[in-house]
């Protein structure tokens, strides 16, 4: 984070030495550099890390809420929305001031969490909900795309660069803008934190534990329509965001749970926006890139990488449990496997070899053979 933080306040035009980058910041409006890295660079950089904060703990949310590692928010409907309800006052060239504009992200959010809920039976069961999302998604991207037709030439440009995630152009009105809904949310993730622990176990375990598994998972998705829509509000769906970083937080430390893996999920979540804002501002200067382009060219095969080296680790543990079971010892009575040199036990016969002297010991001095006890039988 501190060398990305670097080069997202240094690199560009004009450049700013990593040493010079304090004095620059203190000079203020004094200087052209110290105008634009106090203007332009740190708040975007600000963005950038509040962003992926949000990003990243809102996909652990969901995915330990419906316990799969693929729930993230651009498969249940949470971020089509946001985008169709920013969108949509555009292409209808409806006039609404900038602040009304994280509410419509909220509604849209909101409307395609209650449409994934709804649809899958108000949650009642995870992999229920994952499938409908996706079909909801799917769904509102089509309305999404029916506005880009109406829409014009400007509009369209506008409505597409928003839709892939980009920081461009964003200033500290953007960046205050997003703590009144950062108030509401670090608190309940903290409240929320030790019920996901508990939702790791299944419905019916939690709901043994105390943990009603319905509600549980409808707040959770209510945490994360809040923590994701003023974000895509403000700079647009950041793709993938919320699937990379939980990864990266359980591949660091495998023997966690929730409550620890959500802050280290906050924190590579802002470590992927801002080191993908670098080259989407850098790659093709003076033409700046979306970053949620680079965060979806570069998230997803990181993300199937974690997946399957994760899932290999998992597979060599059970199989090291397996192996160390197999030695141990069986519980009963051994078996004795035939051979010359092992004992076999017998049962009704002499110790002679025609089997027909009684053999001595017991009570009555004798115990007579039992019927139909052969050389055969005893060899078995």
């Amino acid at each position: 984070m501190a060398v990305s933080s670097a080069c997202a306040l240094g690199l560009g035009t004009p450049y700013v030495p990593p040493h010079r980058l304090v004095a620059a910041v203190l000079d203020g409006d004094a200087t052209l550099a110290g105008i634009v890295v106090t203007e332009l660079r740190v708040p975007r950089l600000v963005l950038a890390l509040v962003a992926g904060a949000c990003l990243g703990a809102a996909g652990l949310v969901l995915q330990e809420a419906l316990r799969n590692p693929l729930a993230v928010p651009e498969m249940l409907g949470v971020s089509s929305g946001a985008a169709l309800g920013v969108a949509a006052p555009l292409v209808l060239s409806l006039s609404l001031p900038a602040a009304v504009q994280p509410l419509l992200a909220i509604g849209g959010a909101a409307l395609g969490g209650v449409l994934t809920l709804l649809a899958a039976g108000l949650g009642r069961s995870p992999s229920a909900v994952l499938l409908t999302g996706a079909a909801v998604a799917a769904a509102l991207q089509a309305a999404l795309l029916v506005l880009m037709v109406m829409a014009d030439q400007l509009d369209l440009q506008l409505i597409y660069r928003y839709l892939l995630g980009s920081l461009s152009a964003r200033t500290w009105d953007d960046v205050t803008g997003l703590w009144p809904w950062l108030l509401v949310a670090v608190p309940a993730l903290v409240m929320c934190a030790p019920v996901l622990s508990v939702m790791r176990l299944g419905d019916q375990d939690a709901e043994a534990l105390g943990v009603r598994a319905q509600r549980a998972r409808s707040a959770a998705l209510a945490i994360a329509v809040v923590l994701i829509a003023p974000v895509t509000a403000v700079c647009g769906p950041v793709a993938w965001v919320g699937f990379l970083a939980p990864h990266l937080a359980r591949w660091f430390n495998p023997t966690a749970g929730a409550a620890r893996w959500l802050p280290w999920s906050a924190v590579w979540g802002a470590v992927v926006v801002v080191v993908a804002d670098v080259p989407a501002r850098l790659a093709l200067a003076p033409v700046e890139t979306p970053a949620g382009a680079w965060t979806a060219l570069l998230g997803v095969p990181a993300g199937i990488a974690l997946m399957r080296s994760s899932g290999r680790g998992r597979a060599a543990r059970r199989g090291a449990a397996v192996s160390s079971g197999a030695r141990e010892p069986l519980p009963g009575p051994r078996k004795a496997a035939s051979g010359a040199g092992e004992d076999v036990p017998r049962t009704g016969a002499s110790d002679d070899v025609g089997g027909d002297t009684p053999r001595r010991g017991g009570l009555d001095g004798g115990c007579p053979p039992a019927s139909g006890a052969t050389r055969t039988e005893d060899a078995r």
